[in-house]
């Protein structure tokens, strides 16, 4: 496999760069394979500017697309990040080398939005003084995620109710001829993505077994097929 110098790694909703891949020794074990890692915190989340007007979120590409540098590169996303490094390399393949695509399957080509809409209800009212205990289990997950320390739950809501933004449909995904890498826990609410992979010109899947995914970015599974796959196993 053709090496590439240079890997972004992009975040999901309620983390950051450091909590997802600085933490875990992800971020290390790239740099030990020699690569050279741009770290992305998207809007509403880690250092960036965390507005709570749900129109701020309505592109996310673009601090991705800032921090790209001038050669086609490696990107690994989880979750929101994965979504968002799939609108961007759709929107300018050229500027992506190869892609991993982590936390996310089904619920690309999915257009019922209720699980958002029940995880916004849960967050706003965990700001109305909820008990967190009161709330469906998967929003709970979510609410328990959002108030880890430096968060924002006000912005966080923001980005869970922005504007839908482009539909991504697999006309779009075929524009991404990049060799793609999707990789989700079997216990993944996301579970499968079979027909994401398939979508791509040059797409490939890896399933983690008993994996969840709050626990995807903690698996030596996933660390293994990432590693690998931007060509970074020492």
């Amino acid at each position: 496999m053709e090496s590439v110098d240079t890997v972004m790694l992009v975040h999901g909703w309620g983390g950051s760069f450091e909590s997802t891949w600085q933490r875990n020794g992800f971020t290390a074990l790239l740099e030990d394979g020699d690569k050279n890692v741009i770290g992305v915190d998207l809007l509403g989340h880690g250092s960036a500017p965390k507005p709570h007007d749900p129109e701020a979120y309505s592109d996310l590409t673009e601090r991705v697309v800032e921090a790209l540098p001038d050669h086609p590169t490696a990107a690994i996303g989880f979750s929101l990040g994965a979504l968002t490094l799939l609108r961007a390399a759709i929107q300018r393949p050229d500027r992506f080398d190869r892609l991993v695509l982590a936390g996310i399957g089904r619920n690309v080509f999915e257009r019922d939005h209720s699980g958002s809409t029940a995880i916004a209800e849960g967050l706003r009212a965990l700001l109305e003084g909820a008990d967190p205990a009161s709330l469906d289990q998967t929003a709970r997950l979510f609410a328990q995620y959002a108030q880890q320390p430096g968060n924002d739950i006000e912005a966080l809501l923001a980005v869970m109710e922005r504007p839908a933004g482009f539909e991504i449909d697999t006309a779009g995904i075929a524009q991404v001829t990049c060799p793609v890498l999707v990789v989700v826990g079997e216990k993944d609410f996301v579970h499968p993505a079979d027909e994401l992979a398939a979508a791509f010109p040059d797409g490939h899947v890896v399933n983690l077994p008993r994996t969840d995914h709050f626990a995807t970015t903690e698996s030596f599974g996933f660390f293994d097929a990432a590693l690998e796959f931007v060509g970074a196993l020492t």
